[in-house]
C-alpha cells in the first residue's frame, strides 16, 4: 500500500490524519524533527506528502522545494493560510493541491485517492533509496549526492539499488550478474566488474569515494 508522509507541527491535526488514512490501509509516518524534514523524508520514502505551510524552523514552501530538488511524487498543501496569494505560492513552488483547514477527512481522503491514481497508475510506484546522504531515484535513474546529481544507466541503477536494498549485508556476485543479466547465461564475471569500475568512478566524481566496497572472492557492499 501507498505510504504517505504528514509534515504538520500540530500533534492533534497529524494523530487524527494518520489514524484516519491508516483505516484506509496506508502507511503513514508524521514528521517529528522539523528541522531536518529531509533525513525523515528520505528514510520513509514515501509516495505522497500533505505538507503544512507553517511549520518551526523552515515554512512548508521551502520543504516543499527541498522535496522537489530529488523527487517528483505528488505534494498536497493543508493549510489555514487559504489566502490567493498562498494557494499560488504553493502550487508555484511544486505543489500539486491545495485544501483548506478545516478540511473534512472525507473530502482529504478523495483528494490523495484520485493525486495517487493520477500519479501511479501508469508509471508506477516511485520509489527512493538512501544511505549516508545518497539519495538514489528510481524512477528518474539518478544519484543525488551534496546537490551534485548524476545520471544512471541502466545496469549502474540496478547496482546501486541492489546494493543499497542490502546495505547491512555483502551481496555475492552471481546475485547481481543474475538480476543484472537474467535472460543472458553467456555473461561472465569480467562484465560485472567492468560495470562496477566504471560506476565507481562516476561516484566518485561527485565526491562518493570508496561508496561500493569489495569482498574479494565474494562479493559487494555500499561502504
Amino acid at each position: 500500500m501507498y505510504r504517505i508522509f504528514i509534515v504538520e507541527d500540530d500533534e492533534i491535526i497529524a494523530r487524527t490524519v494518520k489514524r484516519h488514512l491508516e483505516g484506509w490501509n496506508y502507511t503513514v509516518d508524521c514528521a517529528s524533527d522539523f528541522s531536518n524534514i529531509m533525513a525523515e523524508f528520505t528514510k520513509f520514502a514515501p509516495q505522497l506528502v500533505l505538507m503544512d505551510i507553517k511549520l518551526p524552523f523552515y515554512n512548508g514552501y521551502y520543504w516543499c522545494n527541498e522535496i522537489r530538488k530529488i523527487s517528483k511524487i505528488p505534494i498536497i498543501f493543508l493549510s489555514s493560510a487559504s489566502e490567493n496569494m498562498n494557494i499560488v505560492m504553493a502550487v508555484n513552488m511544486g505543489g500539486d493541491d491545495f485544501i483548506a483547514k478545516p478540511f473534512e477527512l472525507e473530502v482529504l481522503t478523495v483528494k490523495i485517492q484520485a493525486m495517487l491514481r493520477r500519479a501511479y497508475d501508469f508509471i508506477g510506484q516511485s520509489a527512493i533509496l538512501e544511505y549516508k546522504g545518497a539519495i538514489l531515484n528510481l524512477t528518474e535513474t539518478t544519484l543525488i549526492y551534496r546537490d551534485e546529481k548524476l545520471e544512471l544507466t541502466k545496469n549502474e541503477l540496478k547496482i546501486l539499488q541492489i546494493l543499497m536494498e542490502n546495505k547491512n549485508i555483502v551481496v555475492k556476485r552471481d546475485v547481481i550478474m543474475t538480476k543484472l543479466w537474467e535472460n543472458d547465461s553467456y555473461v561472465d564475471e569480467n562484465t560485472l566488474s567492468v560495470n562496477i569500475n566504471r560506476l565507481r568512478k562516476k561516484l566518485e566524481l561527485i565526491g562518493l569515494k570508496e561508496f561500493i566496497v569489495t569482498k574479494k572472492g565474494i562479493g559487494y557492499r555500499i561502504g
